[in-house]
């Protein structure tokens, strides 16, 4: 499958966190749909499974750890990257993350590179 085959699925509460990723995965030839929260992402999932998705951990309704449990629970073959300011407290939330489900992490903020880089590892 090509990349232009891929879909990303951007789940994040921050319209300039979502207008950068997807600019640039849209950009790169992905198709890019986005969801303000895990909720939201769980309901698009359903209607078509993405083949990623990029999911930040802190979110209103449903965070990025509900979704990535319920993602990894439902969706299997779905690929999953974590993104985060990382450690909060004394918890590190993106090893949270990937002990659950993650296959990657990205922590905030990225460049286009390494965000790149991720995916096609991933993918």
């Amino acid at each position: 499958m090509s990349e232009a085959a891929k879909r990303v699925l951007v789940v994040d509460d921050r319209p300039d966190i979502v207008g950068f990723v997807c600019a640039e995965l849209e950009r790169a030839g992905y198709a890019v749909e986005s969801a303000g929260n895990g909720r939201q992402a769980l309901e698009r999932q359903r209607e078509r499974a993405a083949d990623l998705m990029l999911v930040d951990i802190f979110m209103p309704e449903m965070d990025g750890i509900e979704t990535i449990h319920s993602v990894r629970a439902q969706y299997p073959q779905t690929r999953i990257v974590a993104m985060s300011s990382g450690v909060y407290g004394m918890q590190d939330y993106l090893k949270v993350a990937r002990d659950i489900g993650a296959d990657a992490t990205l922590a905030k903020p990225f460049g286009v590179d390494e965000l790149l880089q991720v995916i096609r590892t991933v993918l």
